[in-house]
């Protein structure tokens, strides 16, 4: 049965969603898995999600884990049938704030206190070692990216703070700083 336009589109998006998996840092069948729920208007199985994308029940089980960790999707139950089922959530605000909230929990906050721990033992040896110029050039370095990193996260809190309708107002802000 040939595919019809819509069906063609979904299959575009699902792709072309994939395909930027690896500048999110995440697998591309988790993003194709992801890009599959949001574009579906009813809850799917794992079962289907193997089939439509062609993964197998491990690759598919642990990428759907992965998401519901995530909070991107939600388990749908259906009376009288033992099947799990899915469904993302369709809200892009949402899904904005869901991913900006959990990077900040799994990638920035680490590196934060890891800045902090790398600086607490570098200034251990402080100004006793015959390195103190390269103790103290290390040090300034970390206090650089641990700027750099907390201004962003600032930045993505009041993005967060403004909403979805004072999306366009930093926007603009930010255009007229730029230039």
């Amino acid at each position: 049965m040939p595919k019809s336009a819509l069906d063609e589109s979904r299959a575009l998006f699902i792709r072309r969603w994939g395909e930027m998996a690896s500048y999110w840092g995440i697998s591309r069948t988790m993003a194709e898995i992801h890009a599959l729920l949001y574009v579906s208007t009813e809850p799917i199985c794992t079962d289907d999600v193997m089939e439509m994308l062609q993964v197998s029940r491990g690759n598919t089980s642990m990428n759907l884990r992965s998401l519901l960790d995530w909070g991107l999707i939600e388990r749908v139950h259906r009376r009288g049938d033992r099947k799990e089922y899915f469904t993302a959530l369709t809200d892009v605000w949402q899904m904005f704030e869901t991913i900006v909230r959990q990077r900040r929990r799994r990638e920035v906050e680490p590196i934060l206190e890891t800045l902090d721990r790398c600086r607490d033992m570098a200034k251990k040896s402080g100004d006793k070692t015959a390195d103190a110029a390269a103790t103290k050039a290390y040090l300034a370095r970390l206090n650089e990216m641990d700027v750099f990193l907390r201004a962003v996260g600032t930045m993505s809190d009041l993005l967060l703070k403004v909403g979805p309708k004072g999306l366009s107002a930093v926007s603009g802000l930010m255009m007229k700083a730029a230039g």
